[in-house]
């Protein structure tokens, strides 16, 4: 009988998570016992000791515990009792067991994903439904390409470190299919000089409505032809405004000569612009829920950016009528999208990009009416983000968008072997123009990330095991660790090399990212300064904490920090530099990874005070997200290091409900255009079904030590009865959490304190921070 409760869950090899059984452990002991000589064979209270013991280990441990680990602690517990014929029989069955399951271990996943029984694969996006077909078909096509791609596509020791959470190699579910991450669409190429989708041709739209249909409709392709973000510009759209202006005005002019009615310029221009905006309403509404609605052939919505820079359009009219079109973005995601209940909820998608520039960031500036709109859409929705234009200039010499969440291309000025993007048309785009810089329509290639706590900890336990000093230790480990990462985006590289442009004919021959031909190969596209690779980093605080014993955003730990990212930029440099491949430092955002990082630091080191101690690590370069630290500081500290993550970084800011305080929200939009290049607001927008409450959905401990969603005014812990939206590392999710990721957000503290209130006019005296 059990003499310890253990509400510990146990990860079988499938991904099911399962109670708790000490019985089990018994048993197992017993077979091995039956093995050996009765002299050699413990007794019964031998047994059940040994049992206990790991009872009482798997109690204490904050994070549901593989089998695998249990049975680690059996071999020691049977040791430990002397009973080392017993062991050797259980390390014996332990192997024959393994070997048996080889055969099958990926139908035992598949038929777990199908039942529903996966618990780290139904939690792995924040944004895929597990139950619904065509994301479990999804998930099954990957079981069978992660399995294809760790037996045959990859080296072992890259196979070994990515499972022992040493480094992660991303996305391996799509490896196989010779796939990339992501992408921005070459949209002006695409709608001005027509394409081609499902074999059909599209030419130049003749309306701004159906310039937003094509567009969606290309959306969702790209999105079905790679795996990762994509981003499109809205400036892409403007020109088709005056296209629907001229085509209505024609259209007035005809109905009122029809009738006899005069043909006064005011009097045509007045029903025309009304026509237009109508035309903008349904042409934006075409994109908001079309893009939420879309299901693609990886079974979720689109991870779609949609960028509004305005200075990208010419100025005059077109700008103007971006503006307008801004406007309309605005009005209808602060109202947001019904859900099944007919509730206003906020939707994930598109994500937002809101440039900020000296003709909208200040009282008085043309477009700062917008920028307020902006401010009041995203205390509501989270949504849009913003970039600095002035910061990004100093920092990339241009303004343009990331690849989806944060995936920035390198700034095309960097002479390679093969000479400037700007002066080789490569990819064959329609609207090239030698001499000026070119973005849209280039790609990244596949991303790897090392885990920078694994490479602090075990620096500090073979400096303790071998009396040397730490941080030799840890710098040689570093470079060992990032020759593997090397090594492994060597592979992804290669993957794509040979690639045909007829496996996804969206991407490579009509237009989004280039117009090969038929038959030809993408290899010149993975060459040069066209498209990035990205080596990924985590945990810049715990690392940092490990080796110093102060957080990064102390002087000691800055200066260490800072040493480490500056080491990880030379690195991609002279690979670079070697092989004419464009590697690119990225901060990665960590979704289910950060989950596995943490059990598999607490598996190899066990639990370290502010390292190891949560049931997540860091993403990237942030302050922890427990820190005591204003917005103001936050925000200007964090953006030293986002200037050493060129690949990819966005910071953000924890905020309280400012609905009514639009005021601060500006003076936070203000911040980040002087100090930083790329951020965000995190607010929160949830509802419940139950009782109807428009508030924050809070997370709490259950009786199995679960952390559960719960309304705080009815208790409902259903979720598939409350709306929840979460900022989770980029993207807003919508569709819940893995355990670790859970206790990050509820771990999160405010970085401005501001309580709730009515009035309109109250402020915040930010600036002044």
């Amino acid at each position: 009988m059990n003499s310890i409760v253990v509400k510990t869950n146990v990860i079988k090899r499938n991904g099911a998570e399962v109670t708790f059984d000490e019985t089990k452990i018994t048993n197992a002991i017993a077979k091995a016992n039956k093995e050996v000589d009765a002299i050699h064979q413990l007794n019964q209270a031998q047994v059940q000791a040994v049992a206990d013991s790991i009872a009482k280990q798997v109690a204490q441990l904050p994070h549901a515990v593989n089998v695998e680990d249990i049975q680690d602690m059996v071999e020691k517990g049977i040791m430990e009792m002397r009973g080392y014929e017993v062991a050797q029989k259980y390390v014996r069955y332990r192997y024959t067991r393994e070997l048996a399951r080889k055969s099958n271990t990926t139908d035992d996943k598949i038929l777990s994903l199908i039942d529903q029984d996966n618990e780290e694969v139904k939690e792995e996006n924040s944004n895929k439904n597990p139950a619904i077909n065509s994301t479990q078909r999804d998930y099954i096509a990957g079981e069978v390409s992660r399995d294809l791609t760790n037996r045959v596509l990859l080296p072992e020791d890259v196979v070994r470190a990515h499972r022992e959470g040493i480094i992660h190699f991303h996305d391996s579910d799509y490896f196989a299919q010779r796939e990339h991450n992501c992408d921005l669409i070459n949209l002006d190429d695409m709608l001005q000089n027509g394409t081609v989708i499902s074999e059909t041709m599209i030419e130049k739209p003749k309306s701004f409505y159906t310039a937003c249909n094509i567009t969606t409709q290309i959306v969702a392709q790209v999105a079905s032809n790679q795996y990762g973000g994509q981003s499109f510009s809205l400036a892409h759209l403007a020109p088709f405004v005056d296209v629907s202006r001229q085509k209505l005005k024609k259209q007035v002019i005809e109905e009122r000569k029809a009738v006899g009615d005069d043909l006064d310029e005011e009097k045509v221009m007045k029903i025309v612009d009304h026509r237009l905006q109508l035309e903008i309403e349904s042409g934006i509404q075409t994109i908001q829920y079309q893009l939420v609605t879309l299901m693609t052939t990886n079974g979720q919505t689109p991870f779609v950016t949609m960028f509004i820079y305005l200075d990208e359009a010419p100025e005059g009219q077109t700008r103007d009528d971006l503006a307008r079109l801004a406007k309309e973005v605005f009005r209808q995601r602060i109202q947001g999208t019904k859900n099944e209940k007919g509730v206003w909820v906020t939707p994930a998608f598109p994500k937002i990009i809101y440039v900020l520039d000296e003709d909208n960031i200040s009282e008085g500036s043309k477009y700062f009416d917008l920028t307020k709109l902006a401010a009041v859409c995203t205390a509501k929705r989270m949504v849009p983000d913003f970039i600095s234009a002035k910061v990004m200039r100093e920092v990339k010499g241009d303004v343009y968008p990331c690849m989806g969440c944060r995936s920035f291309l390198t700034p095309d000025n960097e002479k390679q072997r093969e000479g400037l993007c700007n002066d080789d048309n490569k990819a064959g785009a329609k609207n090239f123009k030698k001499g000026e810089h070119k973005y849209y329509g280039r790609f990244n290639q596949g991303v790897v990330t090392i885990n920078l706590v694994d490479v602090a900890c075990s620096a500090v336990k073979e400096s303790e095991e071998e009396g040397t000093d730490r941080f030799d230790e840890f710098w040689r480990i570093f470079d060992e660790r990032l020759e593997l990462c090397h090594k492994a985006l060597q592979c992804r590289h290669n993957r794509l090399m040979g690639t045909s442009s007829d496996v996804a004919p969206i991407l490579w021959q009509h237009g989004a990212l280039a117009r090969l031909k038929k038959g030809e190969k993408i290899d010149k596209l993975l060459f040069g300064n066209y498209s990035t690779i990205s080596l990924g980093y985590a945990g810049l605080y715990e690392m940092t904490y490990e080796m110093t014993g102060v957080s990064h955003t102390s002087p000691k730990g800055k200066k260490f920090a800072l040493s480490v990212m500056q080491h990880l930029n030379d690195k991609c440099s002279e690979w670079r530099a070697a092989e004419n491949i464009s590697y690119s430092l990225y901060g990665t955002p960590m979704e289910s990874t950060t989950y596995k990082f943490a059990k598999s630091l607490q598996r190899r080191f066990g639990i370290i005070p502010h390292v190891t101690d949560k049931n997540y690590i860091t993403n990237s370069y942030h302050v922890h997200v427990t820190e005591e630290i204003d917005a103001f500081s936050k925000l200007k500290f964090e953006s030293e290091f986002q200037n050493l993550s060129p690949g990819g970084a966005v910071s953000y800011v924890e905020v309280p409900n400012l609905q009514n305080n639009i005021p601060a929200v500006l003076a936070i939009m203000r911040h980040i255009y002087e100090n930083i290049m790329y951020a965000e607001l995190n607010t929160k927008s949830d509802y419940c079904e139950v009782c109807g409450y428009d508030g924050e959905i809070r997370i709490v401990e259950d009786e199995n030590h679960k952390l559960v969603w719960e309304c705080p005014k009815c208790g409902n812990r259903d979720q598939t009865k409350m709306s929840v939206a979460r900022r989770t590392c980029g993207y807003i999710g919508t569709q819940f959490w893995n355990q670790g990721r859970t206790q990050e957000i509820k771990d999160r503290v405010l970085h401005l304190s501001i309580p709730e209130f009515e009035g309109e006019n109250m402020n915040v005296n930010a600036e002044s921070k």
